[in-house]
């Protein structure tokens, strides 16, 4: 799984796709604790950095790219191109935000021309 290629270009020099499999993608959904959310709150308030926040996007990002690669590897790709993120948040209810990231591409497999 972890020979997967990821990238953001729609080809790649010295490669050739010899098939498209079709659109691969992989999400993850976090939250923080009522805690974090609680502490973030107060820096809101105040102003400052978001740190706790800025982890756990880190964290819902590498976690979606993670999924991608699961699906593309199911699939029998060796490389997903034209990767895109997209994000959004949502209200879980007893102010608990959600961090929703998907990552998604074109599952292919590459061959070195």
């Amino acid at each position: 799984m972890s020979d997967i290629l990821i990238v953001t270009t729609e080809q790649i020099a010295g490669t050739r796709v010899s098939r498209v499999i079709g659109p691969v993608y992989g999400t993850s959904v976090r939250s923080r604790t009522i805690t974090g959310n609680f502490m973030g709150g107060l820096r809101a308030v105040f102003g400052g950095s978001q740190g706790g926040y800025t982890r756990m996007v880190g964290r819902t990002r590498d976690e979606a790219l993670t999924e991608l690669r699961k699906h593309a590897a199911s699939l029998g790709a060796n490389a997903v191109l034209a990767m895109r993120f997209d994000s959004g948040e949502f209200d879980a209810g007893r102010r608990q935000a959600m961090n929703e990231v998907t990552a998604y591409g074109t599952a292919v497999i590459l061959e070195n021309i």
